[in-house]
């Protein structure tokens, strides 16, 4: 059908729709009741689950060891503070005997399965879909959540190792599938708050764990620490089954979905209701400044967020005379309240871009900004609190809640440059960057070794601010939120436009007048009814 200039030609510029008049091609769906929002709400159950496996480990294992059985070395403290008291912990021992270093093993045993499959998972997704692999690998997840107690007390340390790694392996899928089923399902004026409100489940499922799992290890049933694993096992189990049931790879292959939304979807992201991607192009990614500036963002995010999460909780141990750990409120409080800031800047954000406030490009910087400047400066604030308890719990749940900026900036950015390949972005730039998190605890480790003073707390405090400060800036300056030329839009296999036997036209990247490029890709002949 030919091309209707006549009654759109207010909404184009040489022919191809602006991203900001998505809205407008066709009936958008009304209300919440859309399938695009019930698999964002499975995806952000998912990401919550993935969370509680994660983290509950950390909870269990306060029960699970003989505290007094283990021969304890002399605790060094800071004397700065020294009219603080320390507050006891006078819960009761438990089962087993294993020394610090042990339990640090068991710990990190989960993450080393988790960081090695990110890239693995990246290229298989993009190959053969996402959705699968992520029911799958939560399934298997949680499945061996119940070999836990099983392991601990026949398997000794190695055997409980082997089952958290393989649960990591299991959770490895979670934010690469994620992201690229977020690419297949969202159009671009959705992006931020739907993937705010996807990865803000990381927070909502540290806000339930760390409590729950504390009423469970010492309320709970078969000796308390292990019906947390046995709990939550079934909650993931249950989910994994649902998600595989219920949800489906894309718009295209939903048999239930409307046909209004589904045509809404797929015309915003590709122009076209079938598409096929080429193969990944791997050099030009490697060329491309905006997905190093995402990496560096992401890796720096990652450094300071272990800081902030892990290491000022010991600072206000070993300096201030108090622990965050006495109190499961406090404790979760700067997690609910990046929780709600991220719901809060998204919508901000997707405002900014509908109504052609600000571009994509720089809505992208201004929020990944406050995001990574805003906890950058509360770190250096924090190391000049000296002894106040509340004010340096004041800041740290400032700083981690205007760290929910992330979401609505880098972390969806990969969906900017790429809805195509968006997953297998996400899988390297979240993998470097759970490894740059690791260094966050050793270099705090070996600053404070035996001298925790507040001179050698200000040093870790200063690096970690370096790093999100000059990552966030790098990101300024060499990030984008145009869709890039390598996405290759042009070599997708479109069919043909109803009532016509030829092909439509190669898809091409509508533009605005001020030459930013828009994240989307629309046919000039996309006016059939």
């Amino acid at each position: 059908m030919p091309f209707r200039r006549s009654k759109l030609n207010h909404r184009h510029r040489d022919g191809h729709v602006l991203v900001w008049d998505q809205n407008n091609l066709h009936d958008r769906p009304k209300g919440w009741a859309t399938t695009r929002y019930f698999v964002t709400f499975m995806l952000f159950l998912g990401m919550a689950n993935a969370y509680v496996m994660r983290t509950n480990m950390s909870v269990a294992i306060v029960a699970m060891v003989n505290h007094t059985a283990i021969q304890k070395g002399e605790e060094v403290l800071d004397d700065e503070c020294g009219d603080r008291e320390l507050e006891v912990d006078n819960g009761e021992d438990g089962e087993f005997v294993w020394s610090s270093s042990l339990q640090g093993y068991i710990l990190s045993s989960f993450f080393y399965g988790y960081v090695i499959t990110q890239i693995p998972f990246g290229i298989l997704a993009k190959k053969y879909g996402a959705m699968r692999f992520l029911g799958w690998g939560m399934l298997i997840n949680s499945v061996f959540a119940f070999l836990v107690p099983v392991a601990a007390r026949e398997g000794g340390v190695y055997g409980l190792c082997a089952v958290r790694f393989i649960q990591g392996l299991g959770e490895g899928p979670i934010v690469p599938c994620t992201h690229a089923l977020l690419a297949k399902w969202i159009p671009p004026n959705e992006r931020s708050r739907m993937g705010a409100a996807v990865y803000a489940g990381a927070q909502f499922g540290t806000i339930i764990s760390m409590p729950l799992s504390g009423l469970l290890a010492e309320y709970g049933f078969s000796g308390g620490w292990p019906s947390i694993f046995y709990v939550f096992g079934v909650v993931g189990t249950l989910w994994s089954i649902a998600f595989l049931i219920l949800v489906f790879e894309d718009p295209t292959s939903h048999p239930r979905i409307d046909e209004r939304e589904k045509r809404y979807i797929n015309d915003s992201l590709w122009g076209t209701d079938v598409i096929k991607s080429p193969p990944i192009p791997f050099k030009s990614i490697m060329k491309s400044l905006p997905f190093y500036a995402i990496l560096f963002a992401h890796m720096g995010h990652n450094y300071g967020y272990e800081t902030l999460m892990t290491e000022l909780p010991t600072y206000m141990k070993q300096v201030l005379r108090f622990s965050l750990k006495s109190n499961g409120l406090l404790s979760s409080l700067p997690y609910l309240a990046m929780w709600l800031f991220s719901m809060f800047i998204s919508v901000i954000a997707d405002w900014l871009i509908s109504t052609n406030r600000f571009s994509l490009t720089a809505t992208r910087k201004i929020i990944n900004s406050i995001g990574q400047y805003g906890p950058g400066l509360a770190l250096i604030a924090a190391s000049y609190t000296g002894c106040d308890r509340a004010l340096t719990l004041a800041i740290l749940t400032i700083g981690v809640g205007l760290n929910g900026g992330i979401y609505s900036g880098f972390k969806i950015n990969h969906l900017d440059l790429t809805p195509r390949f968006a997953g297998f972005l996400m899988a390297i730039t979240n993998c470097l960057a759970n490894l740059a998190g690791l260094l966050a605890p050793i270099a705090a480790g070996n600053l404070i070794n035996d001298k925790p003073t507040m001179g050698q707390w200000q040093i870790v405090f200063f690096i970690a601010a370096f790093v999100y400060i000059i990552c966030g800036t790098f990101y300024n300056i060499f990030g984008s939120g145009e869709r890039q030329f390598w996405d290759n839009p042009d070599n997708d296999e479109q069919k043909p436009s109803l009532g016509s036997s030829s092909p439509n036209p190669a898809t091409t990247i509508g533009r605005l007048s001020n030459g930013n490029s828009a994240p989307l890709a629309i046919t000039a002949s996309e006016s059939r009814q």
